[in-house]
């Protein structure tokens, strides 16, 4: 099992450098933006790309997830048909939704609160969405075949062209907030041009019809359901836009970004975790392992949201030549990062439980699972926000995230049971609980002694995981496995 382990930190680490350094490059821009754009002009940029994540669900339609999970199974079909029935039918479906949106532009853009001066930004998102889901099998296609390396290179050089385009479009040439979406469809197109020899060497004109309706029987599901999700990652930008305005939205959605630490880990995660189970489904240990990387992820995960949550405040406000992590007319909202950390965290539980519904193909639960998160999204930021402003929004966050990790657990309990350490779970949890209380009930108004107790705070929290919430034994083993395999 320990090998298996392994496996999956090494992927996870190889997937986590990539994502690391480009989501950390890409960071880097909201310092940028925020020091330059004003909060209502950095909030038209994020209604724009609240609604380019929804409609990617629909240009994708669920045929990313069933390509995962059938090229992996190769039990239909070749692979080249594997790949290309897809892809030919995400093209085709991409141009003619494409060519919709930028014959009803006007309208459409109206419709979603985009401020006539901006209409004309909505040519550049949509160049952006079709760029992406012509990309997204072929990096689906590195995953599978575990070409981790090129799939983050390829990330990361998308990552770094954005950025130099960004810094050159604004700095040099003075362009507004139009040089974000340029800039993002350059460098998407740059990564689509890295992924031709992938799509050249697994691609055929063919279309296998039988393998489609498979494909679309297993995947349609989670168009809905995506829809839902993505919902719950995006609607607090409008439903927030409509009941406050778009100084709140910038202010809102450049705070929600400094839980990119947390996010980070989640999403490096889960580029490894999802091949990793459907490959070790099998195994006769499954089972168990899965439920000691539950643990773990609970552990590390714990561990930076309690660590960012004492000090983003302190080093999002450090001032470096009058610039800032993020700008002045920004910080009132910084309150609401360490419950965006928890969101994610919780999100990452559900990520994990996701196993189980796709070994057993029980995909129909889905839309209704993340429906009902979508549903309570919806509801908690229509009520929390006219009450609680921006906190209302990142509350209804942590919600949706929460009903969803609970209606996995169940589906997949019910046909896939895991046994899972809720004793040292628990634990952890009562440990974050404990040191949230102390922090903001006990926290010294002098800035030094408030630092030294934030630092005593998380030292205090590590020592009480490594003392009451793990297995010091289990901790031991991994630590002599790991020097055995450097040996090596």
């Amino acid at each position: 099992m320990f090998d298996k382990l392994k496996q999956l930190s090494m992927d996870t680490a190889i997937y986590g450098i990539s994502t690391m350094v480009g989501r950390f490059l890409n960071f880097m821009l909201i310092p940028f933006f925020t020091n330059i754009f004003l909060p209502e002009e950095y909030g038209v940029i994020q209604i724009i790309y609240a609604y380019i994540a929804i409609l990617n669900i629909f240009y994708i339609y669920g045929m990313d997830t069933a390509f995962l999970k059938f090229a992996a199974f190769k039990d239909i079909g070749n692979e080249k048909d594997n790949f290309s029935t897809p892809y030919i039918s995400v093209f085709f479906t991409s141009l003619l939704f494409s060519f919709f949106i930028i014959y009803f532009k006007e309208s459409i853009a109206a419709k979603l609160g985009i401020p006539p001066e901006y209409h004309y930004l909505l040519y550049l998102a949509v160049a952006i969405i079709f760029l992406d889901t012509c990309g997204s099998i072929p990096f689906l296609k590195l995953r599978l075949n575990r070409e981790a390396k090129k799939f983050s290179i390829i990330k990361i050089l998308n990552i770094v062209s954005n950025l130099a385009l960004n810094l050159y479009l604004i700095l040099v040439l003075h362009w507004g907030i139009e040089a974000i979406l340029l800039s993002n469809i350059i460098s998407s197109f740059v990564s689509l041009l890295l992924l031709i020899p992938t799509i050249a060497k697994n691609f055929r004109f063919r279309f296998n019809t039988i393998l489609f309706k498979r494909f679309a029987k297993f995947g349609l599901p989670y168009l809905p359901a995506g829809l839902a999700v993505m919902v719950v990652q995006v609607i607090d930008v409008p439903i927030l836009e409509r009941l406050t305005n778009l100084k709140t939205v910038g202010i809102y959605k450049a705070n929600y970004k400094l839980g990119i630490f947390m996010m980070l880990f989640v999403n490096m995660f889960q580029y490894a975790w999802q091949p990793f189970f459907l490959q070790n489904a099998k195994e006769e240990n499954a089972k168990e392992m899965f439920s000691k990387i539950l643990t773990y992820f609970t552990l590390v995960g714990s561990i930076i949201v309690v660590g960012v949550s004492l000090f983003v405040a302190d080093i999002a406000q450090i001032q470096i030549e009058g610039y800032s992590l993020i700008g002045s007319a920004y910080w009132s909202g910084l309150n609401i990062v360490p419950i965006i950390l928890f969101a994610y965290l919780i999100n990452g539980l559900y990520v994990i439980y996701s196993a189980g519904i796709y070994i057993e193909e029980k995909s129909l639960y889905v839309p209704f699972i993340a429906g009902a998160g979508a549903i309570i999204n919806i509801a908690a930021n229509l009520a929390l926000i006219p009450v609680m402003g921006i906190y209302g929004a990142a509350f209804a966050t942590l919600a949706a995230y929460l009903v969803m990790a609970i209606g996995y657990y169940a589906v997949t309990q019910k046909f896939y049971h895991i046994n899972y350490e809720w004793d040292k779970i628990f634990k952890i949890f009562i440990g974050v609980f404990i040191t949230a209380l102390l922090y903001y009930f006990v926290l010294f108004e002098d800035y030094y002694l408030a630092l030294l107790e934030k630092l005593f705070l998380l030292i205090a929290f590590i020592s009480y995981l490594y003392f009451f919430a793990v297995d010091r034994s289990e901790i031991k083993l991994i630590k002599s496995k790991l020097k055995e395999s450097r040996g090596k």
